[in-house]
């Protein structure tokens, strides 16, 4: 089966190559910016083996063209009889030829996206352009850009005049995944085939399931690291030093972390790498305090944000109120796994790890990351913005799999562990906890 050949089309500026950067996942097709007539060549890419897209340069006279074809062509001639004979005129390679580019690609496809800047009013310049690329006889979509806040109903009654009764609202910069699907759907109601626009949904679904679905595993292996992560001191002249060690490690894993994200959703970082201006707000410091209450994050201890605490005797008998006896007798009958933990406790040797409330801001900005990538059309150019909205748990009640995570040393890399019976029994609790990210 072909793909199915579909060009973009519209007057200029009204966000094309900014539609085609969302559909294609890609933040590198084209140039987008706010200037008039920006794509002056047709640009052709694939949505995999199902859609060939081409994008067009703006419409800018239509009104010229139609006024060429009442004075150059006879009205005997159907539409695409006219129209070539203006594509064979020396006004197309000359003052028309942005339009003539637009016009031949139209022919070529099996039909057209016709995009709207949805806060323009109904100009007569946009009825000249549906008229000359109807006549082109291929199915037209409308697609509405810009609308929210917008009422379209002007638009959509000269639509409708025109026999246009099938349109999309589709975003380009806050990106709604289920509107994309209907903007497919829609389209496949105009077309006499369906099945490739079928086909394309099915995939679409089936890849933005397993792009959610990694994206929460990469968290949680982080969140697992994070927690396993510790180190030990003797005397108390070396904490601050141990602490701040701890802090620059994780500091720069939720880095990696977010580059992670981003290339997942193919928003690559190395177009941000002179300033990272679209991120900024994720690069604020994990241990800052303010996040705290920026998630809405109480503690009722009093400790400060990315404060590390000892490995408690709770803790290192897995929760059990086992008392300190009982608990050796258990290690030494092979019940408990960490007897070198719980013999540094009792000799003496302190143990830091990272405290509840920053796992807690952790796991609620890389929450927060992956929702606002999942809403961000390729063709945003806006900075992040947090709204610390997305704190999964409370701070006093890490899941289990992280409570679990601070007793196995070696389920840290920071650790410099990588034993593989523990990678696997980590693969399966990062599983569990990924489960647990879901918003």
């Amino acid at each position: 089966m072909e793909s199915l050949k579909l060009a973009v089309v519209g007057h200029t500026n009204t966000g094309k190559t900014s539609l085609m950067r969302t559909l294609l996942r890609d933040t590198q097709f084209g140039e987008v910016k706010n200037a008039a007539a920006t794509t002056r060549h047709v640009e052709e890419a694939l949505i995999g083996e199902f859609v060939r897209l081409y994008d067009t340069p703006g419409l800018e006279d239509a009104g010229g063209i139609l006024d060429w074809l009442d004075n150059e062509t006879p009205n005997k001639l159907d539409g695409i009889e006219r129209l070539n004979l203006f594509l064979a005129s020396l006004a197309a390679q000359t003052e028309f030829s942005q339009e003539a580019k637009v016009l031949r690609q139209l022919l070529q496809s099996d039909c057209a996206l016709y995009v709207v800047d949805a806060r323009e009013p109904v100009l007569p310049k946009y009825r000249d352009e549906l008229t000359v690329l109807s006549w082109c006889a291929k199915p037209i979509m409308p697609v509405f850009n810009f609308t929210a806040g917008r009422d379209l109903s002007e638009w959509q009654t000269m639509l409708a005049r025109r026999t246009l009764h099938v349109s999309s609202s589709f975003d380009t910069v806050a990106f709604d995944f289920e509107g994309e699907i209907r903007l497919w759907e829609n389209l496949a109601t105009m077309l006499p085939e369906r099945q490739i626009l079928d086909n394309l949904m099915r995939h679409r679904r089936q890849e933005w399931q397993r792009l959610n679905q990694e994206a929460r595993l990469f968290i949680a292996h982080f969140l697992l690291n994070v927690a396993a992560f510790r180190q030990t001191f003797a005397t108390e002249a070396v904490l601050t030093e141990k602490q701040a060690e701890m802090q620059t490690t994780i500091r720069q894993a939720e880095h990696q972390l977010h580059k992670q994200l981003l290339d997942l959703y193919k928003f690559y970082n190395n177009e941000w790498q002179s300033s990272d201006w679209a991120i900024q707000a994720f690069s604020q410091d994990p241990f800052d305090s303010d996040l705290l209450m920026h998630y809405g994050i109480r503690t009722s201890k009093g400790l400060a944000t990315g404060a590390v605490v000892g490995l408690g005797l709770d803790a290192l008998t897995l929760g059990t109120s086992l008392g300190l006896g009982t608990a050796i007798g258990g290690l030494l009958g092979g019940i408990l796994s960490n007897w070198e933990t719980l013999s540094d406790k009792i000799t003496g040797t302190q143990t830091l790890l990272i405290d509840a409330p920053t796992l807690t801001v952790l796991a609620a900005r890389a929450r927060e990351m992956l929702a606002k990538l999942q809403a961000r059309g390729h063709a945003s150019q806006d900075a992040f913005a947090l709204t610390g909205e997305l704190a999964p748990w409370a701070a006093d009640k890490l899941p289990e799999e992280l409570t679990q995570a601070r007793r196995e040393k070696n389920w840290s890399s920071f650790n410099g562990e990588n034993a593989t019976d523990a990678a696997r029994r980590r693969e399966s609790t990062a599983q569990k906890l990924a489960e647990k990210l879901k918003f």
